[in-house]
């Protein structure tokens, strides 16, 4: 059953619908819905977590509108802005694996993704790159690439069995992985490889640091991103 699903996926990017030119926003809340679902300030924020940078997809919101508060080796998360959230430290060259397990505690009121981000140069600058895996408690994956405002889908936000959906207290756990390996990169849920794709086939970068992506109003469990290296 892997293997079919690493073969069906293999092919994901020609599959995947045309790409997006546009901001980070279209991988969560549909255009028609942004200007209703505003980002959210939830009590008691603060901004990232101690030794952690980060940055909002917009350029008029903060940081200091998310909540992140530390619990044994996880952090409790409530956005907020949607962001990506990394460590300097985070760096992954070569064959690496990259993971973190990710809760969703509550259903927010629109699709709203969160996962990993890999392959970030330059987060500080307008020349931002980076490509990010993420899934959505509607039992749906998608991975990106980021350069500068621009965005383009790798993998189009699809209905996968190897994504669980949330429970009807809008919960579920998911343990996420990207395998860089070779010419291959996998993204992995619970153990099973859900898509894989060609990096010589898309000019794709894969070194660089990691992270976390964390879209607006969302309230979640997760663990600091660990590189592995293969």
């Amino acid at each position: 059953m892997r293997t079919r699903a690493l073969v069906f996926c293999l092919f994901a990017a020609a599959c995947a619908p045309a790409a997006n030119n546009g901001t980070a926003d279209v991988d969560s809340t549909p255009a028609a819905q942004a200007e209703s679902d505003p980002d959210l300030r939830p009590t008691g924020a603060g901004g990232l977590p101690a030794g952690y940078l980060g940055r909002a997809d917009r350029a008029n919101t903060n940081l200091s509108d998310a909540k992140y508060v530390v619990s044994g080796n996880s952090w409790e998360i409530t956005t907020g802005p949607a962001h990506i959230v990394y460590s300097p430290k985070d760096m992954a060259t070569g064959n690496y694996t990259v993971s973190s397990t990710i809760e969703q505690l509550a259903a927010p009121r629109h699709r709203e993704a969160f996962g990993i981000m890999f392959a970030g140069r330059n987060l500080d600058t307008p020349a931002q790159k980076y490509s990010y895996f993420v899934v959505a408690g509607t039992g749906e994956m998608l991975v990106k690439h980021r350069d500068g405002d621009t965005t383009r889908d790798l993998i189009g936000w699809h209905k996968t069995q190897w994504v669980p959906a949330a429970d009807a207290q809008g919960r579920q756990t998911y343990r996420l992985e990207v395998r860089v390996a070779g010419d291959s990169v996998k993204f992995v849920v619970n153990n099973t490889v859900a898509a894989a794709l060609s990096k010589s086939a898309l000019n794709m970068e894969t070194d660089g640091i990691a992270g976390l992506r964390i879209n607006h109003n969302l309230s979640l469990r997760a663990t600091p991103v660990v590189v592995t290296r293969n």
